[in-house]
């Protein structure tokens, strides 16, 4: 069974856009620190990380642990959630008074539903934007689970960072160009915020927005549960969705191109970057009640949700 691990990791802005196109098969599995299906995690997947964050009162906090202390670090050591002020749940199985929006995406007529976290809103549904021809990003990065087209009217797409950054439109910003590429790097730093290829007037989040709608649910150790969809988690992992968030398990793409984890997990990519290989990622699994922020492969594919600007 495939086992999510919590390592938070506080970011390193280093400088480069990562499209993945150049990228082989072996690029992630070949990575210390990318997902490998089916299989726990290692210790050296902690050590790429330059301190770990603990989640305590109403912030993320670096504890500026080194590399080496990482290395026994487990989710047990990071501070629980218990001592944080519980929001109070929107959502039950026989209630619901979450506060809803609707955003349109008008580039393709698609309707999402919103949700509002504290004074922020995201969508509470996965994006399915598919149009590589206004978005040349997408062309060749973007993909329905299983290439079935019922799986991206059910979860939404699945997309590479570069795809979800937008990359190519970076690389041709006349004021702030980005030398967008596997393993390239750039004089400049990705925008403060990261437009990507969410619709008009959204944009994608960065680590700090994951971070803190982790703050916002109640902390790590039960963010899995309460961001859950009540239905379609394998073995019985169903969540309780009390902020209506609704998070499927949408699964992952591989870098080598393979499929995996349908009805096990998802992550949703942010518009931050670990180091040139990776970026960091919210997940959540079906065997676990926490969920966390994690650094994968950039040319793995995952899920994107939107923030509003």
């Amino acid at each position: 069974m495939k086992k999510f691990f919590v390592v938070l990791s506080v970011v390193a802005f280093l400088v480069a856009c990562g499209d993945d196109s150049s990228s082989s098969a072996s690029d992630a599995e070949n990575s210390s620190s990318a997902r490998q299906p089916k299989s726990s995690s290692s210790s050296a997947d902690k050590e790429k990380s330059s301190s770990s964050v603990t989640l305590s009162g109403a912030s993320a906090e670096s504890n500026g642990s080194s590399s080496s202390e990482k290395k026994t670090e487990s989710s047990s050591s990071v501070k629980s959630s218990s001592s944080l002020v519980m929001p109070v749940p929107c959502r039950t199985e026989t209630e619901d008074n979450c506060e809803y929006g609707e955003l349109k995406d008008e580039r393709d007529g698609k309707t999402y539903k919103t949700v509002k976290f504290g004074n922020q809103w995201w969508m509470a549904e996965n994006l399915n934007y598919a149009d590589s021809a206004k978005t040349p990003s997408l062309k060749g990065k973007s993909w329905c689970y299983g290439n079935e087209t019922g799986n991206c009217a059910k979860y939404g797409r699945l997309y590479t960072w570069a795809a979800a950054i937008d990359s190519v439109a970076l690389a041709t910003d006349s004021e702030n160009p980005q030398d967008c590429g596997y393993m390239k790097s750039s004089k400049n730093i990705l925008p403060d915020v990261v437009h990507g290829i969410c619709p008009d007037g959204w944009h994608l989040p960065d680590y700090r927005d994951l971070s803190n709608m982790l703050v916002h649910v109640g902390g790590y150790s039960i963010a899995g549960t309460v961001l859950k969809s009540q239905s379609g988690w394998n073995e019985g992992g169903n969540g309780t969705d009390t902020f209506g968030f609704n998070v499927l398990p949408a699964g992952i793409r591989l870098g080598n191109g393979s499929f995996d984890g349908l009805g096990d997990g998802t992550d949703f990519w942010s518009a931050t970057e670990s180091d040139l290989e990776q970026a960091f990622s919210l997940y959540a699994s079906y065997e676990n009640e926490y969920s966390g922020v994690m650094d994968y492969a950039k040319n793995y594919a995952f899920s994107v949700r939107c923030v509003k600007d």
